[in-house]
Formats: structure tokens, C-alpha cells, sequence
């Protein structure tokens, strides 16, 4: 009786330094295969456990600086001295075929999307401490300790803007928060204004005649089989 919109859903995630968006991410997209993670392009330098191509695209400053002056990012900001860019790409093409894109975003740069579109879904991945933020940060032994600092202060005005999501999720148990975030993507595709169309697969009048016929068709269950 319900026609959903075919249309994929853009959802953007962010959280500061060290509160394990990327592991949440890695685990919704094992769970959904109908499910592309955007990757973004960034000018920072490639840490110990990053993939190229797959945690981002690595260039540099000039050539992230050379690509915006040829309009290939959808949105793009600088965070903690680095730029990071969400590329057009094929962002578009994904969602019209259907499928859910994930943009793995900052704080910023999600704030522009949300000007561009609405209405996709924003969730924000908070930690269950600042204390457990700080020792995430530190267990990674990619910052010095000016750097850390530096990914604290931001993440501590970055904790403010929560309300300017749809959603939070603290992740505190890795396993539950990733559940939680699926939860709402399936909820959200559950929407009112997701419904392309209401239609009634059988005419009011034969309804109504069945109706009217005596208790017999009903205690027989024929009433279904008349229906289909």
C-alpha cells in the first residue's frame, strides 16, 4: 500500500578527535551493503594505520587549494591546520540509484552540507568522557602532545554544536553505538515524508460488499483470498 521514494538517504556523521566515528562507520557499512562511504580528500599527513584512497584521498595543501579553485568539492573546510573536502564525485549518481551515502565529515563542513541539503540526516558520535577522549588521542601516538592539546580545545567547542544535529550517540560500548546509528537510518527511512505515495489495492466497494456478507466467509478466512 506504500510507494517509498527510491532515492538513497544522505547521512552525515561527525565527532570530535578520538571519539571512534570511523570504527562506527566501518561497522554500518558491514552490516548494510546498500551503503557507500563518501571519501573524503584531506591535506594532512597520512598516519600509521590510514589506506590512501579508502580513510581518505591525500594530497596536499597546494593541490587541495588547486582543486577548490576547480570546484571539485561539494564542501570543504580547514581543521586544525588542514583542509578537508567532500569531493561532488559521485554523490549524486549513488543516491538516485538508491543506495545510502555517508559522509564522514567535520563539524563546519557539515554545517555546509546542511545548507545545501537539509534533508539528510545528521548524527553526532560523542565519547563517554573527555577523559577517555583525551586517552584515545594519546593511545594513537600520531600528535605530540601540542597537537593533542590543540585536537582537545577544538573538540571541546566542537561538543556544543550537538544541538545542531538530528541525533547523538555516545560510544561508549563500540558494538551498541554502531546498532544505535543503524537503528536511526532505518527509522529515518520509516518517515512520513519518505512515502512517494498511498495507494489502495482494492476498490472500497468490494471491501464494503465483503463486509456486508454474513459470518460465515469470515470464520472460513475467505474473506482474504476474495481481497487478493
Amino acid at each position: 500500500m506504500i510507494k517509498e521514494k527510491k532515492s538513497g538517504q544522505l547521512i552525515v556523521i561527525s565527532a570530535p578527535s578520538g571519539c571512534g566515528k570511523g570504527s562506527v562507520i566501518n561497522g554500518l557499512l558491514e552490516k548494510n551493503k546498500n551503503m557507500w562511504l563518501s571519501v573524503s580528500t584531506t591535506s594532512r599527513k597520512i598516519r600509521e594505520n590510514d589506506i590512501p584512497g579508502k580513510t581518505y584521498n591525500f594530497v596536499t595543501k597546494d593541490e587541495f587549494e588547486k582543486l577548490i579553485k576547480e570546484d571539485f568539492f561539494l564542501e570543504y573546510t580547514n581543521y586544525v591546520g588542514n583542509y578537508y573536502g567532500t569531493p561532488k564525485g559521485t554523490i549524486k549518481e549513488k543516491l538516485d540509484q538508491g543506495i545510502d551515502v555517508i559522509l564522514e565529515i567535520e563539524i563546519e563542513g557539515a554545517a555546509n552540507i546542511k545548507k545545501l541539503v537539509p534533508e539528510a540526516i545528521f548524527i553526532f558520535i560523542l565519547p563517554p568522557s573527555l577523559k577517555t577522549m583525551v586517552k584515545r588521542l594519546k593511545k594513537r601516538g600520531t600528535d605530540s602532545k601540542e597537537k593533542i592539546l590543540e585536537r582537545f580545545h577544538t573538540a571541546y567547542k566542537e561538543i556544543n554544536e550537538v544541538t545542531k544535529y538530528n541525533y547523538v550517540v555516545v560510544n561508549d560500548i563500540l558494538e551498541n553505538a554502531i546498532d544505535k546509528v543503524d537503528a536511526i537510518i532505518k527509522a529515518e527511512k520509516c518517515r512520513v515524508d519518505r512515502i512517494e505515495e498511498v495507494f489502495v489495492d482494492t476498490k472500497e466497494e468490494e471491501i464494503h460488499e465483503l463486509l456486508m456478507e454474513d459470518d460465515k466467509d469470515f470464520d472460513n478466512e475467505n474473506i482474504s483470498e476474495k481481497i487478493d
